[in-house]
């Protein structure tokens, strides 16, 4: 049994019953006695229901929308009504959470959870009413706040609403990493450098369009959120325990939806098969399967920043990334990309937990999903060490990266990369010539070109400018015609004319 802390020895405890017998209940607990068991049985995680507030007040907004539904049908009276819909307002601004002991991953499908909800909800009723705390006689825990209610349909409703409800947090942090890395883009864009595929040298790109990328990959991800969360808004709150709707009103579920729709500000709309809806846990899936999307992406990012900012001697060292602290207990003037790197580790926790989701969902046996708990819990861990991880990256890393000038410049005038450019003017065989000689020699592509005839200096000089390296055009043997960059053009599609001295460009 769990040590009371010193406030709840020096009130008396309470005498309490269930099915399996008495158990005395700490004096100042809200709680009652089967949550009081779940405590001593679920010694799991270390991590109470608690830790997600969404978690807690969307089971309070479900209770609340489940006495208000049970007061219109006549089946819950006035002063029981009230009292249950002011004790979930309270919990649902705050109060009480520390009452929602259980642990997060627990056996009975969510059981656990649920009463931990409704025993805090009744006694918290209670005292409004003016009773003391585990007098359910006067307002019960089963009886009245989970009337015309189930586990399996409560949990998962439940869970569905805390989904939606931690969204705006996980949006506004993806927001602030695509804004820092435009930002960073933009601040970037004329920053010259050399591209690489497969580790080797490429051709050259910018890098504002090395951050731009990665903005545009994480952007890509909002709306796919978005758009995959909608799927939660479908519950099968009135379904009871396997769907069949046993112990309702006929009119209980279509109401109780429309009433949790005004209370969360959330549209739910009754699963068409209550049965199906649930035992399914596929939108978990899809929406679990979304976030390890977004950890792959951001995880990548984090192996370009701590490559591309290697060194500061030794490695690439194109970039410089902000210095948070010291590095090492043992190397003096060191400094890790330990931002990065925790950044990683949250995203190899997240594919870990999409693989966990993965193998609690296809679990499920006949008419419900015994592992709800532990699919809420990773992916409502998911999406909170993501929201963190991403701000960090953002506030912590990205906004203070600044470019080594000097390295980048180095790397482009000494690469042989720069000499793809020249492929469509020269021909491949003579840029495979003047590849290989700048290897075996280390002379820069541009003094072998001039000294091979194969271009005089002014079509050179165009051919290799950062501007036509790094956007679409198209070389002539006489100059270099380029195509209006989509970012910059004014909507008119560019007709291109050349003659013998110029080329210029007129819109059509």
């Amino acid at each position: 049994m769990t040590t009371p802390s010193a406030s709840e020895a020096a009130v008396p405890g309470r005498l309490e019953h269930d099915l399996l017998g008495d158990r005395e209940v700490p004096g100042d607990a809200y709680y009652g006695i089967q949550t009081l068991r779940a405590q001593e049985n679920f010694r799991i995680t270390g991590v109470p229901v608690s830790h997600f507030p969404e978690l807690i007040v969307a089971l309070a907004h479900v209770k609340r929308a489940a006495a208000r539904a049970n007061h219109e049908l006549g089946a819950l009276d006035d002063e029981r009504a009230a009292a249950i819909e002011q004790a979930c307002r309270e919990i649902a601004d705050g109060q009480l959470h520390e009452q929602f002991v259980v642990d997060v991953i627990q056996g009975g499908a969510g059981t656990s959870t649920n009463m931990n909800a409704n025993e805090v909800i009744a006694n918290r009723a209670l005292e409004i009413m003016g009773h003391a705390k585990g007098e359910y006689e006067h307002l019960h825990p089963n009886n009245h706040v989970n009337l015309a209610q189930s586990t399996n349909d409560v949990y998962p409703t439940a869970v569905r609403l805390a989904l939606l409800l931690s969204f705006p947090k996980l949006a506004d942090a993806m927001d602030g990493l695509i804004v820092a890395l435009r930002e960073k883009g933009d601040e970037f864009a004329d920053v010259l450098k050399m591209g690489r595929t497969q580790m080797q040298d490429a051709v050259p790109m910018t890098l504002g369009q090395e951050f731009h990328a990665w903005a545009t990959t994480i952007s890509e991800d909002v709306e796919r959120l978005t758009r995959t969360g909608r799927l939660f808004k479908e519950i099968n709150l009135g379904a009871t325990a396997i769907g069949t709707g046993i112990t309702t009103d006929p009119r209980y579920a279509q109401l109780a939806a429309e009433d949790l729709s005004e209370i969360s500000g959330v549209d739910f709309v009754v699963a068409a098969d209550l049965v199906e809806a649930t035992s399914d846990t596929g939108a978990f899936v899809t929406f679990s399967g979304v976030l390890k999307r977004i950890a792959v992406k951001i995880s990548k990012i984090c192996n370009d920043l701590r490559l591309l900012s290697s060194g500061p001697r030794a490695g690439l060292a194109e970039i410089r990334l902000p210095a948070v602290q010291p590095g090492s207990s043992i190397m003096p003037g060191k400094v890790n990309p330990v931002i990065p790197e925790v950044v990683n580790q949250v995203a190899f926790e997240v594919i870990g937990n999409d693989l966990t989701v993965t193998f609690a969902a296809e679990a499920g046996q006949l008419q419900l999903n015994a592992f709800e708990p532990v699919i809420a819990f990773n992916i409502l861990e998911s999406m909170l060490s993501m929201t963190h991880a991403m701000s960090t990256l953002a506030d912590r890393c990205v906004r203070g990266i600044e470019p080594n000038h000097e390295v980048l410049e180095d790397y482009v005038e000494r690469s042989i990369g720069v000499v793809t450019a020249l492929v469509p003017v020269i021909g491949y065989a003579n840029a495979t010539d003047i590849a290989r000689t700048a290897l075996e020699t280390g002379r820069p592509v541009r003094d072998l070109v001039l000294e091979a005839g194969l271009l005089d200096e002014a079509h050179l000089s165009a051919l290799l400018s950062p501007t036509m390296m790094t956007r679409p055009h198209r070389p002539t043997p006489t100059g270099t015609i380029p195509v209006v960059d989509p970012a910059t053009d004014s909507g008119e599609v560019p007709r291109m004319v050349a003659d013998d001295n110029a080329v210029t460009e007129t819109g059509r």
